[in-house]
């Protein structure tokens, strides 16, 4: 599902994207965040990786393991979890799953 980005003051529903969208897409980029709508089918696994900036993961909807560095943890429907920049994380959902990831660009320099 191709989505512009969303701009600023733009109001997005996520209701609909749960209902609506049958792929993860990209909710907005700006400068400084990015904003994704991950779609997980149940049993969709993601590979360990990291990111150099911090990050947020709010599940919406489902049951998704999130492995950290060897530990387990479980992230539920109205549950949020930050990552710090350089965190190696991965992603396996129990059940189809919906996620909200924000994640903090690098700032830019202006000098």
């Amino acid at each position: 599902m191709a989505l512009p980005h969303a701009s600023s003051g733009q109001v997005v529903n996520l209701g609909a994207l749960d209902i609506d969208a049958a792929e993860t897409c990209a909710l907005l980029k700006a400068g400084d965040m990015e904003m994704m709508w991950l779609v997980l089918p149940a049993g969709k696994q993601v590979p360990s990786h990291a990111v150099s900036t911090s990050m947020t993961l709010q599940c919406m909807r489902g049951t998704v393991q999130v492995q950290l560095d060897g530990d387990m943890k479980l992230l539920g429907p109205g549950q949020v979890m930050y990552l710090a920049g350089g965190v190696t994380h991965g992603l396996h959902a129990l059940e189809d799953a919906r996620l909200l990831m924000t994640v903090v660009l690098p700032a830019s320099r202006t000098d």
